[in-house]
């Protein structure tokens, strides 16, 4: 798909810079920024989802874990 779009200048050299430097094409480079930046949003969001549902909730840890966490410490001195 092509596209285009407008980026400040600086940001159109570094971004230049560093295709040069990764041995990428601008297209590659700008492809691999855009997916990550997805990957982070929509992680980001799941994380705020998670956080709202735990927020109302109690926690609490089963004694068990709590035990078995507890012995898998090595008993070094911190």
């Amino acid at each position: 798909m092509k596209i285009a779009i407008s980026v400040p200048d600086g940001l159109f050299a570094a971004g230049e810079d560093l295709a040069r430097e990764m041995k990428v094409s601008r297209s590659e480079l700008y492809a691999r920024a855009l997916r990550e930046y997805v990957a982070t949003r929509t992680a980001s969001e799941i994380t705020a989802s998670l956080n709202r549902v735990y927020a109302t909730q109690k926690a609490r840890i089963d004694p068990a874990l709590a035990r078995a966490q507890v012995a898998a410490l090595p008993d070094d001195a911190w």
